[in-house]
C-alpha cells in the first residue's frame, strides 16, 4: 500500500525540517554567538556570559539532529574492511543484523532516556534559565529517528533478500 503523494511530501518535509533545517539554524545561532563572544571579549573587553551557553546548546542540537540526517543519507563513518570483501548476500545479512541491533538497543533506551530528560525539567541552565528537558529533548528525537531509519533499512534489506530469493 502506497501513501498518497501529499502525505509522503509532508512527511519528507517534516523529516527535513527536523534533520536538516533545525540543525542549520542551530549551527548558525551557535556560530553567531561565537563571533559575538570574540567581539565582546577582545574588541570591547567586556565578555558576555550567555553566548557560551548558546554555543553549547547549539552544538548539542546541531550534532544530535544532524546525526540523524547523516544516518538517513548513509554518510556516517563505516568500517568496511571485512564487509566489502563479503558476498552481496552476506552484506545484506550484516546490515539486517546491525540495523536490527541498533533499533533494539535504541528502543530499549528510549523510555529511560525520555523519563530522565522529563525528570530534568526542574533544573535550568545557569544563564539563560532554559529548562534542561528542553535543552536535552533533541536526544529523544534522535533516538526515535535512528530507530525509524534502522527499521526502514531492515525492511528494505528483507525485501531485497526476498527479491533475490525469487530470481
Amino acid at each position: 500500500m502506497r501513501l498518497p503523494r501529499w502525505t509522503r511530501k509532508t512527511a519528507c518535509f517534516l523529516l527535513d525540517l527536523v534533520e536538516l533545517y533545525i540543525p542549520v539554524i542551530t549551527f548558525s545561532v551557535m556560530f553567531l554567538a561565537f563571533l559575538l563572544t570574540i567581539f565582546y571579549r577582545y574588541v570591547l573587553r567586556s565578555p558576555l556570559t550567555w553566548p557560551h551557553e548558546t554555543q553549547v546548546l547549539g552544538f548539542l542540537w546541531t550534532a544530535v539532529l544532524g546525526a540523524t540526517y547523516a544516518r538517513r543519507k548513509g554518510v556516517h563513518v563505516k568500517f568496511t574492511l571485512i564487509y566489502e570483501h563479503s558476498s552481496p548476500r552476506m552484506q545484506i545479512w550484516t546490515r539486517i543484523v546491525g540495523n536490527g541491533l541498533i533499533a533494539l538497543i535504541f528502543l530499549i533506551s528510549l523510555y529511560p532516556s525520555y523519563d530522565y530528560i522529563m525528570f530534568m525539567s526542574f533544573q535550568r541552565t545557569t544563564v539563560l534559565r532554559i529548562p534542561f528537558n528542553i535543552a536535552y529533548f533533541p536526544y529523544v528525537v534522535f533516538l526515535v529517528l535512528i530507530i525509524a531509519h534502522s527499521i526502514h533499512d531492515v525492511v528494505k534489506d528483507i525485501l531485497l533478500l526476498r527479491r533475490e530469493g525469487t530470481s
